[in-house]
Parts: structure tokens; sequence; C-alpha cells
């Protein structure tokens, strides 16, 4: 008696290190006569200790010894226990995963030996196999015992892993369909007429169909059936009706060994409101006239399992040709899409967080991304056919239709959720999708996985990231807009065959077919990887290129950027995935010449068109394009390779900037052209002046770097002026400047007017090098003295000329001076220093102002081009930027020093200045300011299609139709895009008229 305690609390220690939570109630189990031969064996805890509850396959152990008929039979089931591991981790596996299996058992207590053969039939059971395991059954309730049974093999061979979760499922849709047969053979016995009279065919649908059941399921039907030859129609299909009712009822009911899983025939046409059964044809002309898009992604996992299986095909050959044209359906991905929001929309919010099947990050999520995406190419690439999630999963990265990456993260993720929802379904082999609350459930699960550490903290952190995974990715694909652009091509075009690409490349206005079908075969023929993503993209750019004015040059451009990135891994994934990067690269490629000759000197630009970490199409602020320059120069070997550097950041930048104004201009599907012209406007003046800035700032430290070290011996500050102050250049703008030093303390002035000058001299020199890339001209004729005048002064120079022998015309210039590189000080010092000149206090006298006007009119004589016509120059002709700005900046003269609105170098913030003051009246401010916008992008245009810098319209009809295109003009409008331009400018030349020239009256 006085050793029991120390055996007890030792026994109590090992059940608790081998994982049982009760282990005082483990040892009065352990000490149950049933289990006297076993006690001391310590094989059998190891074996318990290995299940998901070993507390419960200990008590389910014990109720099945204790419902052995006899001593012998108990005996036997002991000894084999002991001899026979895989029979020992079978059994207790299934007994410690499954009390509604322990309870079959316990019932039913022979069917333990269905677990002792281990052979390699029984490893892999096949419908042959199943139908074999349920011949005997002669009624309803042997059906279920023997449908029990068959399952008691398939959980033990799941639960130790002999199988994985695709073969399990795999697995019960064979027995489903075994039974199915079972089901309507007893249906048939019990009314031979009936069956006499008809063919009925049963078509396995939903995961039954795709062979990937769960434990626990509605089992999704469609039933098709004929008259035999000589009878009634009619009679045929009551007789059949009765038949399929017959079967669904021996499933679904309940007996005294409960029920094998309800039979759902709500996907048949019409729902749960159309005939139970209909014939071939009947079927055919519904689909044919009145069903809905789901109904077809339905029938992809059609599969005949029952009844008569010629007449199955039959059905499944009829209405696969439908199924793959449902993608051709207006509204097909959008209705998908819909479809999926509603189902998550439905979900109570109690349950959202705990569903496995429905919630987001669920299974759902899966099977309509993989689904919607077979769908879709299928039509053409008969090879994603497979009802079967998995298979198809594969299948689509091995066509390149998803990133092996993405693909292998949805398997594991899949892998995982269904192996959770195989556990939870196997514990009472009740029907649910819902992750449970009981923490003791929550733990036999994580071990049942795997997970023994901590198995309820393990399993939800495994969990979440598995949703997170798949809700990712579910938003990737299933949201992927050029799904939706690829549905709606014809299959021909899908395939992308040569003969449907010549009729659809010279139905989309390309000029040289012969030269496009020889890209296109360049890029998409072969059966490598590439080639396959090729095939998927380009029927879809096809058309987007042609939405431009030269779809051609488009064609040729993504070649050529394919070429020069065509082995770099995450070019073609990221136009098939991500976002409208696809759409915006044809976009850029086809607008002109600008973008596209920018993308070719740095092709890894096309990463800016996505969503990624390249920071898209948003300009980036002046503080970080300055640092990144900065930081660039520091790294480089001497002044020159500096400023290669940071070239290489302005171009990098530059195609950022005009991508962003192509985009916004052309417009996405995603995402319409802009509406507000105007933030275009400001949007590529501010993005290209701050871009400006940053590379001067480069090359100045280069310079000081190369020619003094850490310090100049003078202060220095380069000040923009004209556009480049006013925050307002394009993309071929010279950027104007000034150039101010201040010699630091105990330096010579001399010595500190030869460092600036050099300074000047080869930021000048350095930024003329010949290169490929839009040049970046320094411009300083706005100095004191103009060209005759000293290139830098000192502050104090500046002063001085200033308080002597400033003009008017040097005050005009001064409006839109503002640092914008160098010494931040003595740039803030000489706008303290020319403010009053610029903002006079007392006004602007007449004669200033006859001055000003006979300045302008001058100067557009002298600079309008010969030849060229005037109302249709953007900068000097009536109504252009010069009208505008003129305008606008003799209001400022006039009246900066009382309106500090007025105070700014920007146009389009001083006219709504003196609009708000009421120096303007709306209609006249709304004039002018649409008028500078369009003067404004019609020089953007020019550039951006001609490659150089224009300030009037294209005389080449393509080139003159790009401009359109880019303006919002549609093919063949040109004449209407310049009638506009007219129109405008002349509204805005009468403004000018009244408001600057003073005249009275328009």
């Amino acid at each position: 008696m006085t050793a029991a305690p120390g055996r007890r609390s030792s026994t109590f220690t090992r059940l608790l290190r081998h994982g049982f939570t009760d282990a005082s109630a483990a040892e009065r189990l352990l000490d149950s006569v049933e289990l006297a031969p076993l006690r001391d064996d310590p094989v059998l805890l190891e074996a318990l200790g290995a299940t998901a509850d070993p507390d419960l396959a200990l008590l389910g152990l014990v109720r099945l010894l204790e419902a052995q008929p006899h001593n012998g039979a108990r005996r036997e089931l002991l000894d084999t226990l002991i001899a026979a591991k895989p029979l020992r981790d079978r059994l207790l596996g299934v007994l410690g995963a499954s009390t509604a299996l322990a309870d079959h058992l316990t019932r039913h207590p022979d069917d333990w030996q269905a677990l002792v053969t281990y052979e390699s039939r029984d490893l892999h059971p096949g419908v042959e196999e199943f139908e074999a395991g349920l011949a005997e059954a002669t009624d309803p309730v042997s059906l279920r015992v023997a449908y029990r049974r068959c399952l008691l093999s398939i959980a033990a061979r799941d639960v130790c892993g002999t199988t994985g979760v695709a073969e399990s499922a795999a697995e019960l849709a064979d027995l489903a369909t075994a039974t199915l047969r079972a089901a309507l053979a007893l249906a048939e016995d019990a009314a031979p007429g009936d069956a006499a009279l008809c063919r009925l065919a049963v078509i396995a649908m939903g995961k039954c169909g795709g062979r990937e059941l769960n434990y626990v399921s509605d089992v999704d039907v469609i039933f098709v059936g004929e008259a035999v030859e000589g009878a009634d129609e009619t009679k045929a299909i009551r007789a059949a009706t009765r038949l399929a009712s017959h079967m669904m009822r021996i499933c679904s009911e309940t007996t005294v060994e409960g029920s094998i899983w309800p039979v759902d025939a709500n996907l048949r046409p019409e729902g749960r409101n159309g005939p139970l059964v209909r014939t071939l044809s009947s079927h055919l002309a519904y689909y044919q006239r009145w069903a809905k898009t789901w109904e077809f992604q339905a029938l992809l996992k059609a599969r005949p399992v029952a009844g008569d299986l010629d007449l199955g095909e039959e059905y499944v050959a009829a209405v696969q040709p439908l199924v793959w044209k449902a993608a051709e359906r207006e509204n097909f991905v959008p209705d998908v899409q819909k479809m999926r929001r509603r189902v998550v929309e439905n979900i109570p919010a109690a349950e959202v967080d705990r569903q496995l099947k429905l919630g987001p990050g669920g299974l759902r999520d899966v099977e309509f991304a993989v689904q919607l995406l077979q769908l879709v190419h299928g039509r053409a690439d008969t090879s994603l056919r497979s009802g079967t999630t998995l298979d198809a999963l594969k299948a689509l990265a091995a066509g390149g239709y998803v990133g092996r990456a993405d693909a292998a993260q949805l398997d594991e993720a899949y892998r995982f959720l269904r192996s959770m929802e195989h556990r939870i379904q196997l514990f009472r082999l009740r029907r649910t999708h819902l992750v449970p609350e009981d923490e003791a459930e929550l733990r036999r699960i994580g071990r049942s996985l795997g997970l023994r550490t901590d198995p309820v903290a393990d399993l939800h952190r495994e969990w979440r990231r598995h949703a997170t995974v798949v809700r990712r990715l579910h938003e990737k694909l299933f949201y992927r807009p050029l799904l939706d652009a690829v549905a709606q091509l014809a299959t021909g075009e899908a395939r992308l065959s040569a003969e449907a690409a010549r009729e659809r490349l010279v139905a989309l206005g390309y000029d040289d077919p012969a030269s496009a079908l020889r890209h296109l075969e360049a890029l998409a023929s072969g059966v490598t990887r590439k080639a396959a993503i090729q095939r998927t993209l380009l029927p879809v750019m096809l058309g987007w290129f042609a939405d431009s004015a030269d779809p051609d040059a488009g064609l040729l451009n993504f070649r050529k950027v394919s070429d020069a990135l065509g082995k770099t891994p995450w070019y073609l994934r990221l136009l098939r995935d991500e976002g409208a990067a696809a759409q915006n690269l044809a976009r850029v490629l086809s607008a002109g010449r600008l973008a596209p000759d920018l993308l070719m000197r740095a092709p890894e630009a096309v990463a800016l068109l996505g969503d990624g970490d390249g920071g898209g199409l948003e300009p980036r602020s002046r503080a970080h394009l300055e640092q990144e320059i900065l930081a660039a120069v520091n790294r480089a070997d001497g002044a020159a390779q500096a400023v290669t550097a940071a070239r290489g950041v302005r171009r990098r930048e530059l195609f950022r900037t005009a991508a962003a104004d192509i985009v916004g201009s052309y417009g996405t599907e995603e995402q319409p052209a802009e509406a507000d012209q105007g933030a275009l406007v400001d949007r590529v003046g501010g993005a290209v002046s701050d871009l400006t800035a940053a590379t001067l700032a480069g090359t100045l430290r280069a310079v000081v770097r190369d020619g003094w070290g850490d310090e100049l011996p003078t202060r220095f500050a380069i000040i923009g002026m004209g556009r480049f102050g006013g925050h307002e250049l394009g993309y071929g703008s010279d950027a104007d400047v000034l150039f101010v030093h201040e010699p630091r303390d105990g330096v010579d002035e001399r010595e500190a007017s030869q460092a600036a000058n050099k300074v000047v001299s080869e930021m000048r020199r350095l930024l003329q090098i010949p290169s490929a890339d839009p040049p970046l001209l320094i411009d300083a004729d706005l100095r004191p003295e103009g060209k005759s005048g000293p290139l830098v002064r000192t502050l104090k120079s500046y002063e001085a000329y200033y308080r002597r022998w400033s003009l008017t015309w040097e005050s005009h210039a001064l409006l839109r001076a503002e640092p914008v590189a160098g010494d931040e000080d003595l740039g803030r010092r000489f706008i303290e220093l020319i403010d009053p000149l610029r903002h006079p206090a007392d006004g602007l006298g007449e004669e200033a102002v006859r001055e000003i006007r006979r300045l302008k009119a001058r100067m557009e004589s002298e600079r309008l081009p010969r030849g060229a016509d005037p109302k249709l120059h953007a900068k000097l002709g009536p109504g252009g930027l010069s009208d505008v700005e003129w305008t606008v900046q003799l209001l400022q003269l006039r009246h900066g020093a009382e309106e500090p609105g007025l105070r700014t170098t920007r146009t389009r913030e001083a006219l709504a200045a003196a609009r708000a003051a009421g120096l303007i009246t709306d209609e006249d401010a709304a004039i002018l300011d649409e008028a500078w916008v369009l003067a404004t992008r019609v020089r953007n245009a020019v550039m951006l299609v001609r490659g150089r810098a224009g300030d009037t319209f294209p005389t080449d009809s393509r080139e003159l139709a790009a401009v359109g295109r880019y303006l919002g003009y549609g093919p063949g409008h040109a004449g209407d895009m310049l009638d506009g331009y007219r129109r405008t400018a002349r509204r805005a030349r009468a403004v000018v008229e009244e408001l600057f020239y003073g005249v009275a009256e328009r």
C-alpha cells in the first residue's frame, strides 16, 4: 500500500508529459480491468500521447474494450494492439480525434478490424474499393453502418498522416460516389418498374464533383433523365424523379445510425423551383437562354458519378462549351466579383472572424480566385479545366497565369485551412465551418495538425498567417484589372492565333500589321513561361496600344522593353499582377517619344508603373529627391561621375512624372482620365521644378567637393527665376536662374568671386556634357545688365545695382524669384532684398505700366517664329502663356504691397488671389486660368509626343493626333482640338485686352 502513492505519482507525471490534461482520470482508466494487460506497457502511453487528444483516445479505447461481446474478442483486440503498430496508431488516432467515430465503434465493436489491413490497396482506395465495402448494404440503416466503416478507414489514414488533406478529400468524394451508387441501387430495387422506364444520370457538383469533399458536407448533384427507347418521355421523367427523390432520402434521412449527408439538388436549373429531373435538351435550353453567371461557375466542377454514366458524359460534354464561353458574357468578371462580396456581406457579424470557409481569407477566397482565373483563361488553355482547386492552381502556375510564389503560398494556405476544417468536422461529424471557441477543442485541433508546443496559440497564429496570405492574394488575383479585359476578348483572340491577330491588328488601326505580327511572334512564341505570360498580356495590350495615335510605335516599344527586361523575373509578373501596371505601360509606350526614350535608357523604371515599393507614380518631394541625389553624388568618384549619377535620378523621375501625366490624361479602366486639368499641370510643373532644383543642388555639391573639399570660400545660392521660380517648368524648359554669393569671414572678395565664377562655369560645363537625356540648360540672362553683366554677384553688388540702376523689367522678372539651391540663409536674405522692388509700396506708376506693355509687344514681335500661326502659338500667341502671365504679373506689381495673397511666384495662385481680392471677376479669372492651363498642356504634350520642346502644334498628322489624344480628343478630331484652342485663346485675349492693355470694351 505504501508503494502505491509513489507509483501513482510517477504515472501521473508521465501522463502529463504525454499530453494528458486530466491525469487523475487517465490513471483511473488505466487501472480499469479492461486495460490490465496494457497497464505497464510504455508503448501504449507513447501511442496515446501521439494522438490529438490523449484523454479522449484513452476513454474511447476503454469504451471499445467494454463493448466487445466476450473476453475472447477483447483479448483479440488487445493482442492486435500490442503486436501491430499500424493498427495501434490508426485506432488510437481516430479515437483521439473523433467522438462520433468512437461512438460508432462502440455500437459496432467489430468494425475496428477494418483498420487492421495495411496493403497498398487499403492505403489508396478508389470508388471500386468503396463500392466493395458498401456491397452488403441492403437497406438505409446497413448502408449507414457500412458508410461509417469506410469513413473510419479514411479518417485513420488522415489523422496518422498516411494521406494528405488533398488525398483525404479525394477519398471522401470517391466514398460519396460509391454511396450515391449504392443508394440509387436501393431505390431502383424498391421500384424496378420506374427503373425500367428511364435512364437517370447523377452529376456531382461542388466539392464532390471536384473530388475535394469534406467529412461532412452537402453533396451537390444535378439529375439528368431520358426515356428508354420506346417509353413515353413524360412518364419516364416522372419515374426518374421518383428514383432521384428516393435516392436523396436514403442518404439524407436520419435513422438509428444517424444520417450520411444531405443530397442537395438546388444547383439545378431554376434551383429549388425547377423540376428535380430534366432531359439533356431541357438542360441545354435553359443554360443557353436563362442561366446566370454563377451557374456556369458551378458547372466547372460537374462530373458524372452514378446512374447512367454514358448519359452523364453526354451531359458534361454538352455543357462544357457553354462553361468555357461564360467569360465572354457581358459583365462576367464584375458579376463573379460581386457574388463573392455578397457572400461575405451575408455572414453574421458574430461569425465573420471564425469562418474558415466563407469569411475574408477563407477557403472560398481561394476557390473563387482560382475559378475566375480558370473561366477567363481556360477558354483557350485546356490545361486549366480541372474541377479540383489545387490541381487547377498548379496548372495556372505552370501556365504563367499565377506567379509561382503566389501559387505556392495559396496551395500551402488552402491545405492548412482545409486540414483545420477536416479536424473540426471530424470531431462530431457535424457540418460546420466555424472555428470553435472552446480551448480544449482548439487544443485538440492544434495537436492534430502537429502543433505541440503551445497548440492553441500556435493554431491561432498559423490560422491568421494563412488567412492573411489568402486575403492578400485573393485581392491581387481576383480583382486583377487584366482579368476583365482578357474576359472581353473572343476566344480566338485570347489564343492569339496568327489569323485572328492579323484581323484584329487591321481592325484596331495598325498601319503595318506584318511588322506587328513579327513583334507578336517574337514575344509570344515558344513554350516558355515568359511566352505563356506574354500570350495572356498581348491580346489585351494590343487594344490599349490601339487607343493611342500610334499603336505600331506602342507595340514596337513594348517589344524593346520586353527584350531588355525579359530575363528579369519581376517584369512580366508586375504586368500580370500589379494593379493597372500593364495598362499604364501600354499608355506610356504609345503616347509619344519622350517617355519611351526615357524608359529605354532605364527599363527598370517600369516598376514605377505598379503598386509596389517603387513609390508608384506619385511625385517625390524636393527634400526626398535632394537627399537621394546628394547621396549618389557623395558616393561618386569625381564631379563628372557625380553629375552622371544625378542625371540617372533625374531620368527616372522625369519618366515617373511623364508616365503619371500620360496616365492621368489618358485614364485607365481602373481610373478614368483626370477631370481637373489644372491639377495635372500643377503636378507636372511642381515635379519637374523640384527635380531641377535637386539636380542643381547635386551638381553644386559635386563641383564644390571636387574643387574645395567640404566648404567653398564663399557662401553661394542659386535663385530660380521665371517658370523655375514659379514651380511651372515643363519637360523641355530651361532653368532660368540668378547666382549670388557672399564671401565668408576672412576671405578676400576677389578670391571669393573667382571661386563663385568657377563654380558657375563648372556647373554649366558639366550639365552641358552631351547626353541622350533631355537637356538641362542653365539660363542666367535675367541677371542685372542681362547677357553683358557678370554671371554671379555678391549680395552687396545686387543691392547696389538694384538701388541705383534697376529697371522696370527687372522688378517684373523678380516677381518669380525663389531660392532653389545652395546656402539657405543667403537665399532668404536675397529675397528680403528684392521684395520691395517686386512689391513696391506705392504700386506701379503709369509710365512703368506703359514700359511693361512696350516690353511685351517688342518681345512678341522679336521672338515669334517667322511663318508661325500666332493664333496657335501657345507661348507668345494671343491668349497664350505670355498674355496670361504678364496680365497676372501686372496685377501683382500694382497691388502686391497691399494684398499678401499676390506675393507668390506661382501664376495660378496669384490669379486666384487677385480674384479673391476683387481685382478680377470670377468669370475673367476662370477664362485666364483655363487658357493658361491649356497652353501649358499643349507645350507639355508637344514635348511628350515629339521628344523635343515646342510652342506650336505639330504639323505631322500622327503627332498632331497624339497631342489631341493627350488633350482628350479622339481619333479624327484634331480639327476640333485646334478650334477649341483658338476659341479658348480668343476669350482669354479679350480679357487681356481689357486688363493688361486697358481697352474698356471687349
